[in-house]
């Protein structure tokens, strides 16, 4: 008999009256055949069948350890801490579930139930859900659509369309109740109070706020009236700003036609709104101030601009005067109208050299023409054979020849000359070729004529 008694008291894991039953089962079954020899797949199947019917789905702690993301789709690694470690696994069909990327090194909590792997006789965790234990599920998903939207190239430069200068109508999305309507409020009116404020009330925290924050992005671009949004909520934290970090809200910055200006939180705060607007304000009131210019400020530098103009308008008059008392002493001011007999010499002078220059460049230019035409003439098969050369067409072979080489003994040919044509048989072949003053003519003494 196995001498050895289990106290469940001190196991980690809360088992039922069902589960203790099946552990204490397996002992006795054990105790009574101890003198039994097993097979490998038996006493394995035993040992899957205790672990798995008495441990409880169970919450596991531990740091990341050689990850593999296989090529199946599912998910191999260890969980360890500083005495020992599990083999883990989650299945392909699970991974949608997961928020973040798991890495070597990461401190996650796995949710899952121990298995038996028969084949290798070890045991592993069945992973049901992961959570990052260190940086939080929320902050995983805001890296993970971060790094997503910046590949798409929604956050690049080449996309931000410019904040107007002079805007007459702004529009505003946040809480009607919030504090940062009342900054904003205060802050243009302090700046320009003339310019034209639009609230379009919004909710900026819980489930559906992300969907109406979208809704109200697109209500704006079909309104059309205003030349800025300014999106903008107080400070809270990262689960109060998550509709600002919503895939569904990026895109809607995205594609608004009207620039809009991100203003969530506090300075220290980044949201996804704030990586894909047209401009990033660190707080509501700076968004104001960044929007809405200071009418004081541009009073001045109006004032400045006056200035610059009366002093440049006054230095263009007393040069104007100097110019004309110039001009009044001059020459040509005394003797105007032999002034104008000298400039009329100068424009018949300069038409007659026009005239000369131009006739100049029609002759050569009809002498180009002329010597181009001369060349095509020349160039053509007539005037080329009107030379005296032939050209030789086979009637064998139904093309020209054009080597003493591509004729055989008998060939019918077709000889066309400049004035007319002729019919010729070959007799013989292989004759030397015919040179210009090498002491040889065809038909001569020299060679045989063969055609």
């Amino acid at each position: 008999m196995l001498d050895f008694v289990i106290d469940f008291a001190y196991s980690p894991f809360a088992l039922n009256q069902g589960q203790k039953q099946v552990f204490a089962l397996t002992v006795e079954l054990f105790a009574e055949q101890e003198s039994r020899v097993y097979s490998v797949s038996e006493i394995t199947r035993a040992i899957k069948t205790t672990l798995e019917d008495s441990l409880p789905t169970v919450w596991i702690e531990g740091e990341i350890s050689n990850f593999i993301h296989h090529s199946s789709g599912h998910m191999y690694f260890s969980l360890k801490d500083a005495d020992a470690q599990i083999n883990c696994v989650m299945w392909r069909s699970r991974i949608d579930t997961l928020r973040f990327v798991p890495l070597d090194g990461m401190k996650i909590l796995a949710l899952g139930n121990i298995r038996v792997y028969e084949k290798r006789g070890s045991y592993q965790l069945d992973c049901i859900r992961l959570v990052a234990a260190g940086r939080g599920e929320l902050q995983l998903a805001f890296e993970r659509l971060k790094e997503r939207l910046y590949s798409e190239g929604l956050f690049d430069a080449e996309h931000k369309k410019p904040i107007p200068e002079f805007p007459q109508q702004v529009g505003v999305i946040t809480s009607p109740t919030g504090a940062a309507i009342r900054d904003i409020l205060q802050v243009m009116r302090r700046r320009f109070p003339g310019i034209g404020i639009i609230l379009r009330p919004a909710l900026v925290q819980g489930q559906d706020a992300a969907v109406d924050l979208a809704k109200a992005i697109a209500e704006f671009n079909e309104f059309g009236l205003v030349d800025v949004i300014i999106l903008t909520r107080g400070g809270g934290s990262l689960e109060d700003l998550q509709p600002f970090n919503e895939e569904m809200v990026a895109r809607a910055i995205f594609s608004s036609a009207i620039p809009i200006v991100s203003a969530v939180g506090h300075e220290i705060d980044f949201t996804i709104s704030d990586f894909v607007a047209d401009l990033r304000a660190p707080t509501p009131s700076a968004a104001a101030e960044l929007v809405v210019p200071d009418s004081r400020e541009w009073r001045v530098r109006l004032q400045q601009v006056q200035r610059h103009l009366v002093q440049q308008m006054e230095n263009r008059c007393r040069m104007a005067g100097e110019q004309i008392r110039r001009i009044r002493s001059s020459y040509a001011f005394r003797q105007p109208e032999e002034r104008l007999h000298q400039l009329q010499q100068q424009i018949d002078d300069l038409a007659a050299q026009l005239s000369r220059a131009m006739q100049l460049r029609f002759e050569r230019a009809e002498q180009r023409l002329q010597s181009i035409h001369q060349r095509l003439v020349d160039q053509q098969p007539q005037t080329i054979l009107r030379r005296g050369y032939c050209l030789v067409w086979n009637d064998e072979k139904q093309k020209f020849t054009l080597a003493a080489r591509d004729l055989r003994q008998n060939d019918a040919l077709r000889l066309y000359f400049g004035d007319g044509g002729a019919r010729a048989v070959v007799t013989q072949t292989g004759l030397p070729a015919w040179q210009a003053g090498d002491g040889r003519e065809p038909g001569g003494s020299n060679e045989k004529t063969d055609l």
